[in-house]
This record gives structure tokens, sequence and C-alpha cells, in this order.
């Protein structure tokens, strides 16, 4: 077989004892980051946002607003996420595409507009400042905003996962199947509900809606998972594989290290404070064994609308820790995109998984950090902080105790 192709890229075996290619490469571009270069609008890469916000913003001819992608570390290929702005008294293109994409709304009120194909009148719901709301697979649907100033929305999607596989643009937005079991019109699909029944993996606390009028101050329900107090509830849309859930800690309280896994981020949707963050290979105690210069942290600021990923490099595995400083509870939508979260992994079905993120670092498969056992820094700089804010230290002393032990409901 020839190995030289007149006027091609041409490949040749290395000499004796030579390995082929080199130590390392330069990474390729994927589809979606080939699709996100072609939109001409900002890609912002980084760890966190500061603010949501304050993204520099082109305009986008696609969705005729505004816009801009993020790509938070840890997420590239696994989710995919920006921010449009919506026009003053104006309104997105009409679209259809076969990914899942779920909805923030930062700023502004109006409405969505749902149809399939053959639908004589659209399925309509409003939203404002705080919804939260998905848009089924492949619907049609139409962003209007009601104000005269523009509206800004977060989106998160499952883009990267389409455009990765397929790779065809074309079939991702015009693909003319009607995706039924995601959205059947007229049975109410974007009325609110409120009823709760235990997720199918875990049994923790799950709403099946399409529309949360607003996650600021929605209902959650006492967790106790990630610290006493923490509350917790998990919004299923649209049948979206799309994993996420809204967490809470107490105000002057703060998490159990532990990790997350792969893909998560948090949105700060309420209260003040901040996260840490480091690689588990530097164990639980790193600014005792001298690495605390590797600890990255990030602020959570609701007024801003921060956004920080949990586990910034997917090739190894991340501890990450919520605090919350300011008076009010620290709240976060946490999103980790299709089939990523630990509950939605693949195995032998009905074959018992540990959950890692709430079993101690002690005990065989654990994740999660206990009181007694974290780096005395972790205490000390957090009452230092809750003491230049004026709030008050609700951390108890028998939370450090190691004869302090956790249950669990469904054991």
């Amino acid at each position: 077989m020839p190995h030289d192709i007149a006027d091609a890229p041409h490949w040749h075996e290395p000499g004796r004892d030579i390995c082929a290619g080199g130590p390392a490469f330069r990474r390729v571009s994927t589809p979606y980051d080939t699709f996100m270069e072609g939109e001409d609008i900002p890609v912002f890469r980084n760890i966190g946002v500061a603010g949501l916000r304050d993204l520099p913003l082109k305009p986008w001819a696609r969705t005729g607003g505004r816009g801009s992608f993020i790509q938070l570390f840890g997420t590239e290929g696994l989710w995919g996420s920006y921010v449009v702005e919506v026009p003053g008294a104006g309104a997105l293109n009409a679209e259809r595409h076969l990914y899942e994409e779920i909805f923030l709304v930062l700023d502004g009120r109006g409405t969505t507009e749902i149809w399939l194909d053959g639908q004589e009148t659209p399925e309509i719901f409003e939203w404002q400042r705080g919804s939260l709301f998905s848009i089924p697979m492949n619907a049609h649907h139409r962003i209007v905003n009601a104000a005269a100033d523009p509206a800004m929305l977060l989106a998160g999607t499952s883009a990267p996962n389409m455009f990765n596989l397929i790779g065809d643009e074309r079939a991702i937005f015009g693909c003319p199947m009607n995706l039924r079991r995601r959205y059947h019109p007229g049975h109410d699909a974007f009325a609110p509900s409120e009823g709760l029944e235990p997720d199918p993996a875990r049994g923790l606390a799950m709403c099946r809606t399409n529309v949360i009028p607003d996650v600021f101050s929605t209902e959650l329900y006492l967790d106790n998972r990630r610290l006493p107090g923490y509350r917790r509830m998990e919004p299923k849309m649209a049948e979206n594989v799309f994993y996420q859930y809204i967490g809470e800690f107490p105000a002057g309280r703060y998490s159990r290290g532990y990790s997350p896994g792969a893909a998560a981020a948090f949105v700060c949707i309420g209260g003040k404070g901040y996260s840490l963050t480091w690689p588990m290979d530097l164990g639980p105690t790193p600014w005792r064994d001298g690495h605390g210069d590797e600890v990255l942290r990030q602020d959570y600021d609701s007024a801003r609308i921060s956004m920080v990923s949990a586990a910034p490099m997917a090739e190894c595995g991340w501890f990450h820790q919520h605090f919350a400083t300011g008076d009010a509870p620290l709240r976060l939508l946490g999103w980790y995109g299709p089939n990523n979260h630990r509950a939605q992994k693949a195995g032998v079905p009905g074959e018992t998984v540990a959950d890692a993120g709430v079993i101690d670092v002690t005990e065989p498969g654990g994740s999660s950090i206990p009181y007694w056992l974290e780096d005395p820094h972790v205490r000390e700089a957090f009452a230092a902080e809750l003491e230049r804010e004026g709030t008050e230290n609700r951390m108890e002393d028998r939370f450090y105790d190691s004869r302090t032990t956790y249950s669990f409901a469904g054991v």
C-alpha cells in the first residue's frame, strides 16, 4: 500500500526503535468547538464567571439576540452553556434543535412559545427573573421579551454531546421528527408543579415540572447530605437526561469537602460565599501538607449571579467545598449535563452502587471529608471570613467530633 497520495498530507512509518508521533500533541477542535467559532460570538473559557451579566456580548445572527458561549474548565465536551440577550420588546428567532436546553432567566420577563409540526396553536408560558424552564428536545420554540429593556438568559445544553456525536449541523437544527415522549401538546406541560417524588436512583426529593417560576425562592426540602440543615430538590424537566438540582446551605455554615465528580458546575442564585477546589491526589489536608497554594478559591455572589466549575480538569478527581458567609442561606443551582452525574452512570442494572460523595474518605470508595478529618485551615479561614462579614458562626462543635455519626433514611 503506498504511503503517499498526491497533493494530500502523507505519513511515513518511523525508523527502527522509534515511536510514531511524539510525547505531546496539540488538542484538535471538536465539532462543537468548530460550531462555536463559526457563530462569531465570544467563547469564555475559565474556571468560573464572577458575574454572568458582565460577559462580553456580540450580535448573534442565528438567534437574533446578542450572546456569548461559556465553556468552564472541566465541562468541555460534557455539556454546553451560553448567555443570550433578548432585545427589548423583541424576540429571538424561532428554532428547533436536536439537543436538550434549560434556561435560567437572569433579568427580564416575557413568554416562550412551544409547538410541534402540525400543531395549530403554540403553547405559551410566562417567565420572569429567576424562572427556570426547559425546551423539550426538537420542539419549535420562540423566546419573546415582554419589557422595553433587554432580557438576559443563561442556558445549559447537551449541544456538545450531539455535535460531537453527529457532526452535522443541518441534522441538529433541521431534524423533522416530533419527539412526543419529550413533549405532548395539550397536556399542560408548562403548568408549574409542586408535587414531589423520590428520584429513581437515590430516593432524593424530585419534582417533575418543565418550569419553576422563581428558583430564587422556590421551596427546598431538608436533605442533610452535604451538612446538617442542607436543603435540596431536583427539577426533572422535559424528560431530560441533563442533570440538575437546587441546593441550599444554611447561613454561617459550610459543607464537608467532597468529590462531585466530573462536569459539575454551580450557579449562585441566593446569598454569598465561596468554594474551595483542589485535586484529590493532594489529600484531605492540603495546607497542612504544604500544598495550600494549589487550592483554588472561587467566590459566590447572587447579586452578580456567579458560576463556578467544581472539577476544572476532567483528567483527575477533585475535592470541592461550599461556604455560606452571608446572613442569608447560600443557594446554588447545580448543573452536570447529560449522563455525567454518578447517579446516571451505566453499569449492571440492579447492582448496588456506593454514593461516594456522602461516604467518608475513611471508608472504601468514599470521597467525603468528615469535619473531624479536614484541614484545620478550613475551619480557621471560615471563622475569619464570618468575622469580616459580621455573620454569626453557626458551625457547632459536635460537627467536628469523630464520634458523631450520620445515618440515612433509606437504610
